[in-house]
């Protein structure tokens, strides 16, 4: 056999392509309190990491953040100044240890 079969015939198999493995961009807005220092975006998606996602003030007020993420529910809440708020606009609550509370979205 050729090298250039040899190598082909080697390749690691990938995964079939699936919709639900493709992330897509979500944008995340809260409506913070006027007078909010910072607002970050914690969820499932970053394993709770209150400092991976700091949202940026945009002129109207609104605090936003886009994030890439795949198919299903997934859980948050935003930390306004550290302190946990829900998402009023979210499609559902849960509960879960982190924060007691947090908003759901669904991607699909």
């Amino acid at each position: 056999m050729n090298s250039t079969l040899d190598a082909v015939m080697e390749r690691p198999a990938r995964l079939p392509y699936s919709a639900k493995r493709m992330a897509k961009p979500v944008n995340f807005y809260s409506h913070a309190r006027p007078d909010a220092k910072s607002v970050r975006l914690v969820g499932d998606f970053n394993d709770w990491d209150i400092t991976s996602l700091p949202m940026q003030r945009q002129p109207d007020g609104c605090w936003f953040v886009q994030v890439p993420l795949t198919h299903g529910h997934h859980q948050y809440v935003f930390l306004v100044d550290g302190e946990p708020e829900l998402d009023p606009d979210a499609a559902g609550i849960v509960r879960v240890d982190n924060f007691g509370k947090a908003s759901v979205i669904a991607v699909s």
